[in-house]
């Protein structure tokens, strides 16, 4: 739960009774006083684990006495194990933060078991992406009462999550809605990776920070594999549709990120373009069911894959931050090694491509080591 300081703040500084700059400064002496009298890192990883285990722990009981249980004592089982976990975390509030934090998340999440196992107890009419709606409401509910970042993240998650569930669900058994799908995902990780510009950000910038961070590659990845699985199967997505979820992801990504950026969401636009030729490109390579990592016509993704990471190395140099550098440079890294995987080692000898392999790692590793650690000496101060 965000502190009471935090509050008081906020409330003096939007009725312009201190400034911003003055905002800021108390800001900083208040997270160093709670640095310095805070908890040490075991103390906060097993509150952590034990959060999830508590969590575990409870769902597995349920479970092995479900059969037991009449529907009404299931019902009753479900409510009172979500209620029960936030009125804990209520009463540890004022004593220990950091088990309130904990327990309100892990009721949260059992808040998700709860409504499908609701559901399954009344037989409700089955559409998955409804149950979801009502976790993320929830999760949003909850940060909008807490302030917390667990429950930042559970809404980040679960929002994209349902309107994800519900365009599959809209498009089902048409070619093309998965690339729509996954470019929306790669999108929204630059967009959470993105959010944090300044060096004293909030907790919630932060988490979005690391969702992005753990995102990026693998939605990457996801929207060029897109191309195989999406196309070439059943009836070719309506325009209307294809046009209305390029919409969606084009508003959704890029509203986030002016309410996150403001002005500087215009980088997020040519992001935003970046994803949309990955995709068509992914598109015309992978419509004949050719894969991603094995054909010569791959080239024109190896390139824009390439581009992007130097694209995100700059972004992160424009703005100070160490992180989406290092994700630029692992991901050209990767794209170095893939592309040597899929179209130069298997035109070579075994021990003539076992050499290059091995003279890639060397040379290469210590030539892009070399740069990140010169990149990121030209940018000074800045972490994450």
């Amino acid at each position: 739960m965000a502190a009471k300081w935090e509050q008081y703040l906020e409330r003096w500084t939007n009725a312009g009774l201190i400034d911003r700059s003055t905002a800021e400064q108390v800001r900083a002496y208040e997270q160093d006083q709670d640095k310095a009298r805070g908890l040490r890192w075991p103390i906060v990883i097993a509150i952590a684990f034990g959060g999830l285990l508590l969590g575990a722990g409870i769902l597995l009981f349920v479970a092995a006495h479900w059969d037991t249980l009449s529907p009404a004592q299931r019902f009753a089982a479900v409510l009172t194990l979500v209620g029960l976990l936030h009125a804990a975390g209520a009463l540890a509030a004022a004593r220990f933060g950091v088990l309130a934090t904990a327990l309100h998340a892990v009721g949260t999440i059992c808040l998700g078991a709860a409504i499908f196992l609701t559901g399954q107890i009344f037989h409700l009419q089955e559409h998955w992406p409804g149950g979801v709606m009502l976790w993320a409401l929830g999760a949003w509910v909850a940060w909008a009462l807490l302030r917390d970042w667990p429950q930042a993240a559970l809404a980040a998650i679960l929002t994209p999550a349902w309107l994800g569930g519900e365009w599959l669900e809209a498009t089902r058994g048409w070619a093309g809605s998965e690339t729509i799908l996954c470019a929306g995902f790669l999108l929204l990780a630059i967009t959470y990776l993105t959010a944090r510009r300044e060096a004293q950000a909030t907790a919630v910038q932060k988490t979005l920070t690391w969702i992005g961070g753990l995102l990026l590659i693998p939605a990457t990845v996801m929207v060029i594999e897109s191309g195989i699985f999406s196309h070439g199967r059943g009836a070719s997505l309506p325009w209307g549709y294809y046009l209305l979820g390029w919409a969606a992801v084009l508003l959704g990504s890029l509203g986030s990120a002016w309410w996150l950026r403001g002005k500087g969401a215009w980088l997020n636009v040519v992001a935003a373009f970046w994803v949309a030729f990955l995709s068509a490109t992914r598109v015309r390579f992978g419509a004949d069911g050719a894969g991603p990592f094995n054909a010569g016509d791959d080239l024109a993704i190896y390139g824009l894959c390439a581009l992007g990471a130097i694209g995100l190395i700059a972004w992160g140099m424009k703005e100070g931050r160490r992180e989406r550098v290092n994700l630029g440079i692992a991901g050209f890294a990767l794209t170095i090694l893939t592309f040597y995987f899929s179209t130069v080692m298997d035109r070579m000898g075994r021990s003539a491509s076992l050499i290059g392999l091995g003279l890639l790692f060397l040379l290469g590793g210590w030539l892009l080591e070399k740069t990140r650690r010169r990149l990121l000496a030209q940018m000074g101060k800045g972490a994450l």
